[in-house]
């Protein structure tokens, strides 16, 4: 699938700020097999006094900027073209549980590939005694790392409610769990922390999804989203597999990869300091396009 992407992101201020710094991940990535970037563009207004691109530990290209000046709003637009692939699911090869220590042990890499800064603990991702309980009651003898992890994607799709109002994006994974409520982000740092939790390597995957609207009703104008999922590691013969709990579905054509991270941490959109006071809004619209070729 060919989509031409839009996204707006504009924050408005009580007072005037300034001295701002913030580092941007909004461009989807290139990734060989899975998805190409053709061209894209972000555009900040006011002007930045500073701009720079760099990558980051994970090989994903970031923007930072830095703008002096006193402003009263901050607006971020970017646009892309880029080409997705549904991704191939092929037998399953994977491990059973038992046998993944194994497998991990084989692997002597850390590069960013590495499936071992995807287990214990990381900024976002701790410990919950509830949430192991849960993961653990799933897991039946015989199992393979990959039919745990689609039983994990349908019991979280199951369990819990899509609800924007009931988290915000600080809330933690242990908050979620209780309330059962919350969105894309709460049910994938859940099932992260749920398959880590069994010695499972699991990480964030920030990105796009193509919404479709209900049969009969027009598609409306930024209604899309940016969008959260789960990436899985299956042991060396499978690799990773990437699930989205919220919708029970494997990611495919309609899903678009901005980012891989340990937690939402690593791969938020914005994060940033600046001086002022007072409260900030903030609003958001994505448009992704299907463009036909």
């Amino acid at each position: 699938m060919l989509y031409d992407l839009s996204l707006h992101m504009g924050y408005s201020y009580d007072a005037m700020a300034h001295g701002g710094r913030h580092v941007i991940r909004v461009l989807p990535l290139s990734i060989p097999g899975r998805q190409r970037l053709v061209a894209g563009s972000i555009t900040i207004s006011p002007t930045p006094d500073e701009r720079t691109v760099f990558e980051d530990f994970f090989r994903q290209p970031a923007t930072s900027v830095h703008v002096r000046a006193p402003h009263e709003k901050l607006d971020i637009r970017m646009q892309a073209r880029v080409m997705v692939e549904s991704p191939a699911m092929t037998a399953d090869l994977s491990p059973q549980l038992s046998r993944l220590p194994h497998e991990l042990a084989n692997v002597w890499s850390v590069d960013f590939q590495s499936p071992h800064h995807f287990i214990g603990t990381s900024p976002r991702i701790g410990v919950d005694a509830a949430i192991t309980a849960y993961a653990k009651e799933l897991v039946k003898p015989g199992m393979t790392i990959r039919e745990i992890a689609f039983a994990m994607c349908k019991r979280i799709h199951k369990d819990f409610t899509y609800d924007g109002e009931a988290t915000t994006v600080d809330t933690t994974p242990s908050e979620a769990f209780k309330l059962k409520r919350g969105v894309c982000q709460d049910f994938s740092h859940i099932m992260i922390l749920a398959l880590r939790s069994l010695g499972i390597p699991a990480g964030y995957v920030s990105g796009f999804l193509r919404t479709i609207p209900p049969p009969g009703k027009e598609r409306l104008e930024g209604a899309d989203a940016m969008h959260a999922w789960v990436r899985i590691w299956c042991g060396d013969a499978t690799g990773y597999i990437e699930l989205d709990p919220t919708n029970d579905i494997v990611a495919g054509s309609d899903h678009i990869v901005v980012g891989y991270g340990r937690d939402y941490s690593d791969v938020a959109p914005v994060i940033g300091v600046l001086k002022g006071y007072g409260n900030q809004q903030a609003k958001q619209a994505v448009d992704v396009i299907p463009v036909q070729n």
